[in-house]
């Protein structure tokens, strides 16, 4: 086997939009970061008051029964986390991050504009219906406004989650010491100011729109996307803008459709093959040389891609003729780097089913229990997704305080917990938190039918558990996923790696909107009793629909422990030319 490398040359490798180099380095840095967190926090303020809220406000306002109004919830919250995907290629391929902000901006003000709309004028929604019965649905009309508020959301969304932190990182120059410390204290920024318009969303924001006016409660959202917006403009000549440089998606693609052209190539026997490798592009002012991937014994297949079966496939400079025919290894690898942690990916979708729950039927819930303190106040709903953050900022602060200084002593030498070992706990918590959600759920009905009423007369407190199991599926599973996406694939691809993070919650939800439309069918076909349907929770038997999530959530663990398992060991191996990250265990290195 031959593999040959070939440099390239005379190729524009400055990384910039046009700008002149006088105003080049008066751009980026903590000047411009400071109205991209600007941006980013009124953003988020204004996207968790419609998101915590959404099931809420279908249910009381539009009369939408509660299975059909989680069944939006899930189609609505599938084609948000679908979005980033497609939102991430435009900028990478065609317009850039700048411009996938703007426009990410733009349609999610208008989008909030017409929920406020939709609040505030009477006619665009159905009468209300305080006593939950023979409630009058909406037209189609009003739901053409709703659900234009939130498809315009949606696309907005689309454009700002896969590019917010990315455009963010563009504007550090991380070959340095001072840029890499940047970016990390960058980082912490974004996570601390997203934890306050959290808080301040779940809480002020919330609490108006449950308690005040949810016109008064879509208008604050709406100012804090239109701030968000100007703050974002008048950041613009601060910006470093990085040329799209092409979709990596387009590549792997290519992979595929050249190893298919070579198919006839047999890898074992053609023991004198050449591979097509090149060095990797020199480093540019703002971005540093990525990691060369050697070449590897799995996924074979691919590597056809990458064989040199005709001189002619290269012209003067060495370079593929037909990229569509000629790959590097480079390519390939960066494909099967992929494809090593697609099993592992497909068992955390389970997970998001499981946690999900907490923000569709945990709300609904919620809805139906006594959430009276004292004589004045009353919990908004809502509320409770304030539990599942406090679990997981519990967490955090228990293993990086606690179990990490405990292992240093006993061990002299900090231990952090595996990605392996961090994911299957998380799928251990996904099969608890549901099979607790339906133990609490028989609990509340049965108090609701003794007393008669539709609200039971137990506590809201009744459900922190499930809340808070939720809130440790999301530090278990979520997390490492996200790690594994984004860590461990190759540089040029990570972005790529936060959009398929979203893509997976996405998954989940169309996957339990599928869910839900199964059950009602066979449940009120054959069933004695609904499980769910109408709006009434305490006429339906929602554990059992817990207990299937929690059945899934078994076969789930079964799958991980005997499949992906394998596949995610595999990927954690150190491959020659990188570094395996300094909080990887190595017991993984056999």
């Amino acid at each position: 086997m031959v593999i040959e490398n070939h440099s390239s040359e005379g190729q524009d490798s400055s990384p910039y939009l046009p700008h002149s180099s006088s105003t080049k380095k008066k751009q980026g840095g903590w000047k411009a970061v400071k109205f991209i967190l600007g941006n980013e926090t009124f953003e988020k303020l204004a996207s968790m008051s419609l998101i915590a809220n959404l099931i809420v406000y279908m249910h009381t306002q539009y009369n939408i029964e509660n299975a059909n109004s989680v069944e939006v919830f899930n189609i609505w919250s599938g084609f948000t986390n679908f979005l980033p995907l497609v939102g991430a290629y435009v900028a990478d391929a065609y317009v850039g991050k700048f411009n996938m902000l703007l426009f990410g901006s733009i349609a999610s003000l208008l989008g909030m504009g017409f929920m406020a709309l939709g609040a505030g004028i009477p006619s665009l929604r159905p009468p209300s219906c305080p006593t939950h019965s023979d409630c009058v649905h909406p037209t189609g009309m009003q739901l053409g406004v709703l659900y234009l508020g939130l498809g315009l959301f949606s696309i907005g969304s689309g454009g700002l989650r896969p590019c917010n932190i990315a455009f963010g990182a563009d504007q550090f120059d991380t070959k340095t010491e001072k840029g890499r410390a940047q970016l990390e204290s960058f980082c912490n920024w974004w996570y601390f100011l997203f934890t306050v318009a959290l808080l301040l969303a779940l809480t002020g924001v919330v609490y108006i729109q449950t308690n005040v006016s949810w016109f008064i409660g879509f208008v604050i959202p709406t100012a804090c996307f239109a701030l968000s917006l100007t703050i974002f403009m008048l950041g613009q000549s601060t910006y470093v803008r990085m040329k799209p440089k092409g979709s990596i998606i387009s590549n792997f693609v290519k992979v595929v459709v050249a190893a298919n052209k070579k198919r006839h190539v047999d890898l074992k026997k053609d023991s004198e093959l050449s591979f097509y490798d090149p060095p990797q592009p020199a480093s540019s002012e703002s971005e540093p040389k990525h990691t060369k991937l050697a070449q590897t014994n799995r996924f074979r297949n691919l590597d056809k891609a990458a064989v040199i079966t005709d001189p002619s496939e290269r012209d003067v400079n060495g370079e593929p003729i037909d990229g569509w025919r000629l790959c590097s290894v480079q390519q390939v690898e960066e494909l099967k780097s992929i494809l090593t942690t697609i099993p592992v990916w497909v068992a955390g979708i389970i997970c998001f089913l499981s946690m999900g729950q907490g923000h569709s039927f945990g709300i609904l819930q919620a809805l139906q229990t006594s959430k009276s303190i004292g004589p004045h106040f009353i919990i908004p709903p809502a509320w409770m997704g304030l539990v599942p953050m406090i679990a997981l900022s519990m967490w955090i602060f228990l293993y990086e305080k606690i179990y990490i200084p405990w292992t240093m002593k006993t061990t002299k030498e900090g231990k952090r917990l595996s990605i392996e070992h961090r994911i299957l706990i998380g799928i251990m918590f996904s099969i608890v938190s549901m099979v607790v959600s339906g133990l609490v759920e028989v609990r509340r009905r049965d108090f609701a039918l003794r007393s008669g009423s539709f609200e039971s007369p137990i506590g809201i407190w009744w459900l922190v558990p499930q809340f808070a199991l939720s809130g440790l599926v999301e530090a278990f599973a979520a997390i490492p996923m996200m790690e594994l996406l984004t860590s461990y694939w190759p540089e040029s691809v990570k972005t790529l790696g936060g959009a398929v993070f979203f893509l997976s919650i996405s998954i989940a939800s169309y996957l339990g909107t599928i869910l839900i439309r199964v059950i009602l069918v066979v449940t009120n076909k054959y069933g004695k009793t609904p499980w769910l349907g109408g709006n009434d929770l305490n006429k339906n038997r929602l554990e059992y629909f817990y207990y299937t999530i929690a059945v899934l959530g078994g076969l789930n663990l079964l799958y991980f422990q005997f499949f992906a398992r394998s596949y995610l060991r595999t990927e954690l191996v150190q491959r020659p030319g990188q570094n395996e990250p300094e909080d990887e265990e190595n017991v993984h290195k056999k």
